[in-house]
Parts: structure tokens; C-alpha cells; sequence
């Protein structure tokens, strides 16, 4: 089945599924109340939001002299930076790095470009053991699902689900009662952090002028994964650059408030390689994976490279009635919701993923909320005027625009046919969209071009 296919009949089994709308409804519902208490915060929200969009264009804009410069202040610190240019060579390259330090386990952070690259299944395929360190991260892993959402992997579960899923798969008594759940996953994770030979984190940001990652969390376990394994490996989009640790003022907080809501998460950190012979803790060997995988080819596109922006809050999820109706799963993509219809055709083929440019209603919702200010509902539009350049609207798509432009463009041949023919046409042409789940198209018997002559007349 295609993955068109595969979308229109998920999204209609989620729109119409009540229980996971109510779920959705509600948990949505906390973090959109959470993010207008956290935004009080601002004095100037849309001061900040102007200075970040600002910060990152022009970083974009530069990315390569600050891809240098980052690389050249962390290999100076014993750092390693690997370039890898798609999913396959980052694989490879982690694979080699597992070989040469034996690994048999590994503890993971919460980390987007993890999944990007489907790291987990590779390692398990190695037989390396890969431990999901972040409680959400944990239970949709327990769930053998892929996350949900851009912050909270686990949005589309109930507590009652996460009970059940925890008595089926850890076989603990049956509770109701949040904290046992949460102590539960805390004591099994605890020993994994002293077995792993390798940590592997993703990064919120690259900084430039420290050669360093910044990485924001509320759980700690981040830290945890890169403290006791002797060998720490950061896999990190090339786009999440900025070009000095100065900007993390403004872009810690940005990313909190817009995100969870909060004035700054909990656990703020910046690594700037492995540990220095005066640090007692720490890394022992220090990789960075800045990986490429499709950014450059949207870096290419000047009128929609400001997508690369993004720094990952999922706000715009959170307001989309589209997503909000048919869930993150749906898209069948890493990134979901307005900002992953927007990347995923360029980093995972325009063929294969066009159609969620055009799963949006364009309402803008996602723009107005955007903290560095992406013309998201823009650029999805822009993506599909690139789908149809290409070549790839399907024959019936193509052949009914090519009539209704006909058409448009000449009034003797839109009076030709009667209303009754026009709406046969109509309703064969709609059966399978508008009138599947409306009420049928129906042209009146006259024009206005009719009616009009009639009253000159």
C-alpha cells in the first residue's frame, strides 16, 4: 500500500476513534494552558520571537562557516566530529565506534535524529541492547510504537494505558497511581546507566563559538546517559546551529515556554567535549554526528530554507486541527504535524511524502505560533507547487485541472453542457472526497452568466 493510501485510511480511522480524540483533546488541552501561563513570562514576546527568527536565518544563512568553526572549538577540547551525509553513513559510522569499544548496551536520551535514522532497530539488529532512557521515550518503546509527538513521545496514552502497558510488559500489580509508575521505570533504568559502554544523545543545539552541544531536559536522564558510559556519541541535525553560547538566553527559554510551557526546563547542559584531565566526570571519548540526510538539499532552496530553523518546541502540533484530529502516528514520519509535512518530503523523498503538504488546511495557526517565526502554512504551499513541477500529481489530478482550466478560460465552453451533466461530472469526480462524507455538490440550473444576460436583457 502507499503511503498516501496508508495516510487517508489512518486518518479516517483516528478521526472517527472518540477515545483517542478525548486523550488528545486533553492532554493538548494542559500543555496549551501551560504555554499562555508560560508566555507571561515576556514582556516582548514578539520582541524575542524577532531576535530568534533573526539569529537563526542569518546562522543558516552561514551554516558553513559556523559548521567549521564549531568543529575546529571542539576537536580542540579532544572532541571527534563525523560528517555524515545520509542515514546509512551515520549508521555506519556508529556501528564502527560500537566494534571498537565492544558494546553490548547502550542508554539513549530523548533524540529526534535517533529516529530520523531508525538508530534502535539497527543496534538491536547488532545485537546491541538500546535502553530509552527518557520515561516517555521508555513507554512507547515498551509499546513498540515510534513517538508521537516532537516533546512528548507518549501524548497519545492515557495513564490507564501506560498502567496496562506496564502490567503486560513488566508484570508489576495493577495501580493507578502515576508516581508508582513513574518509580517503576526509574528503579529499571537506574542499572542500565553503570552497564552501558556507550551514551547517545541528540542535541537541542550546536555552538559555535565553544565548539559545543546544549541539550535541555526535565528528567535529568540525559545527563545520566552521558556521565557513566565511558564513550558519549551526540547524533545532531547540521540546522541546529547557533553561533554563541550568549544565545542560549534567548533561545533556552524560547524553547521551554513555547514547548511545555515552562520559564526553562529543568536540566540545562552544555558539553563541550570529553573529560578534561581536571573534570571528575564525564566521557572518556566524545563523538558528534552532525548529520546532514536531506538539509542540504533544503538548504538549496532559498524561498524555503527558513524551515531549517526550526529548533523542535512542537507548538505548531499543538495548534494544528489537522493533527489534532488524526494524531502523530498518522503521518507515518519522524516529524509530524505542519513542521514534519514541511522537512520530511526533502529529507525523505518529495515522491513518497507530498501528500502531507497538502493534509493542512492552511489556516496559519501554525505560523502565528512558531517562536523563530517559520512561514510554515507558506512553505507547504510552496512544496506542493513543487510536487506538481515535478511531475508528480497523479493522471486523474492532472486531467480533471487541465479540463476545469479549459474551461475557466473560455465561457462558451463552460455554457455548453447543462447543469445536470455538470453535476454527474461533479458527483464522480467528489464521491471519494467531498461528497464522502457531505452532501453532494450541486450546481443551480442556471449560471450567474445566464442570469445575468437574462436581467441586461
Amino acid at each position: 500500500m502507499s503511503r498516501l493510501k496508508q495516510f487517508l485510511l489512518d486518518s479516517e480511522t483516528k478521526a472517527f476513534d472518540l477515545g483517542h480524540r478525548a486523550t488528545i483533546k486533553f492532554n493538548i488541552g494542559k500543555y496549551n494552558a501551560a504555554v499562555q501561563r508560560g508566555l507571561t513570562q515576556y514582556t516582548d514576546h514578539e520582541l524575542a520571537r524577532e531576535r530568534a527568527s533573526y539569529i537563526k536565518t542569518n546562522t543558516i544563512n552561514n551554516l558553513d562557516k559556523y559548521l567549521m568553526e564549531f568543529e575546529s572549538n571542539f576537536t580542540a577540547r579532544g572532541g571527534k566530529v563525523i560528517w555524515a551525509r545520509d542515514a546509512e553513513e551515520a549508521l555506519r559510522e556508529i556501528g564502527q565506534i560500537m566494534k571498537r569499544k565492544r558494546a553490548r548496551s547502550v542508554v539513549k536520551s530523548k533524540s529526534m535524529s535517533t529516529e530520523e535514522i531508525h538508530l534502535n532497530d539497527y543496534l538491536e539488529k547488532n545485537g546491541i541492547e538500546t535502553v530509552e532512557t527518557d520515561l516517555g521515550e521508555y513507554i512507547v518503546q515498551l509499546a513498540e510504537q515510534r513517538p508521537y509527538h516532537i516533546v512528548t513521545p507518549a501524548m497519545h496514552m492515557s495513564k490507564k494505558d501506560i498502567a496496562d502497558l506496564f502490567v503486560r510488559k513488566l508484570k508489576i500489580a495493577p495501580t493507578d497511581n502515576a508516581e508508582e509508575l513513574v518509580l517503576t521505570a526509574r528503579k529499571l533504568l537506574r542499572d542500565k546507566y553503570t552497564a552501558a559502554e556507550v551514551g547517545i544523545t541528540g542535541a537541542n543545539y550546536l555552538i559555535a563559538d565553544v565548539g559545543g552541544i546544549a541539550v535541555t531536559e526535565n528528567e535529568g536522564n540525559a545527563r545520566l546517559s552521558t556521565s557513566f558510559p565511558k564513550t558519549h556519541i551526540a547524533i545532531v541535525g547540521i540546522e541546529k546551529m547557533i553561533p554563541s553560547i550568549m544565545d542560549l538566553d534567548l533561545f533556552w527559554p524560547l524553547l521551554s515556554t513555547s514547548g511545555t510551557g515552562q520559564n526553562v526546563t529543568v536540566y540545562n547542559t552544555v558539553m563541550t567535549g570529553p573529560r578534561q584531565p581536571q573534570e571528575k566526570d564525564g566521557p572518556e571519548e566524545m563523538y558528534v554526528i552532525l548529520l546532514d540526510n536531506g538539509r542540504t538539499e533544503l538548504l538549496s532552496l532559498p524561498e524555503k530554507r527558513e524551515a531549517l530553523n526550526c529548533i523542535r518546541c512542537g507548538a505548531c502540533l499543538n495548534v494544528c486541527p489537522v493533527y489534532k484530529n488524526i494524531g502523530g502516528h498518522t503521518y507515518e514520519s519522524t516529524y509530524s504535524g505542519p513542521i514534519g509535512s514541511v522537512i520530511t518530503p526533502h529529507y525523505d523523498g518529495m515522491a513518497e511524502n507530498k501528500h502531507l503538504s497538502f493534509a493542512s488546511s492552511l489556516c496559519g495557526a501554525c505560523t502565528s505560533v512558531c517562536p523563530v517565526k517559520i512561514n510554515i502554512h507558506n512553505i507547504l504551499l510552496l512544496n506542493r507547487r513543487q510536487s506538481v513541477d515535478q511531475g508528480l500529481a497523479d493522471k486523474q489530478e492532472q486531467t480533471t485541472f487541465m479540463l476545469w482550466k479549459k474551461a475557466m478560460k473560455n465561457r462558451t465552453l463552460l455554457n455548453l453542457a447543462p447543469a445536470s451533466i455538470k453535476n454527474f461530472v461533479l458527483k464522480q469526480v467528489l464521491k471519494d472526497t467531498w461528497s464522502k462524507r457531505r452532501e453532494p455538490l450541486k450546481l443551480p440550473a442556471k449560471s450567474f452568466n445566464q442570469l445575468w444576460k437574462e436581467r441586461r436583457k
